[in-house]
């Protein structure tokens, strides 16, 4: 079954919609959350929240649109107000420098370089934690939903030199941040 005959049976009053949706999109939702909360019982707690909403508002969702980045942009929305009420974060590990996101998330070929990464993945994050959560919010929806600068602008409702204000400032401080995490080791 796919998302729109999930949601039409929701529509319809049966729950079993709703649990078709959770399976198939908690994992997702739970990652995109704690990359912005940084923890990840605040990150289950705010897709189950997500969740909720959406069950609630249901009718109202246009099923001409995609359902994922309907759901990933209320994940988001929730996160940030999460992330913006809480002032404790809890710290993962993680490393890079001046590479990209992207590349430094993707490659893994033995034993070794699989450590590599996870200690590299833990400085990223520690790294996104300290960001704050407005700059952690343009990060996750460009590098991790693959967002453009354009849907980021109209998702937020900011203007688009503010995104890319928002994105400059939120890279130079990973970078010096990863970069002060090198020479401190």
């Amino acid at each position: 079954m796919d998302d729109l005959e999930a949601i039409r049976r929701l529509k319809r009053g049966d729950i079993g919609g709703l649990e078709i949706l959770v399976s198939r999109h908690q994992s997702k939702a739970i990652r995109v959350a704690a990359l912005i909360v940084g923890d990840e019982q605040i990150a289950e707690d705010v897709t189950q929240d997500t969740f909720l909403k959406i069950f609630k508002h249901i009718g109202r969702f246009d099923e001409s649109r995609p359902f994922e980045p309907y759901l990933m942009r209320s994940v988001v929305h929730t996160a940030r107000d999460a992330a913006q009420k809480t002032s404790k974060w809890q710290s993962l590990d993680v490393e890079g420098g001046e590479e990209t996101i992207e590349h430094l998330i993707a490659h893994a070929e033995s034993v070794e370089s699989q450590v590599e990464q996870k200690q590299r993945d833990g400085e990223i994050i520690e790294a996104l934690l300290k960001l704050s959560p407005r700059q952690r919010v343009v990060i996750v929806q460009r590098y991790y939903l693959g967002l453009s600068e354009k849907e980021m602008s109209e998702e937020m409702d900011i203007a688009p030199g503010t995104i890319k204000w928002l994105l400059n400032a939120a890279r130079t401080r990973l970078r010096d941040l990863l970069r002060s995490k090198r020479s401190v080791e």
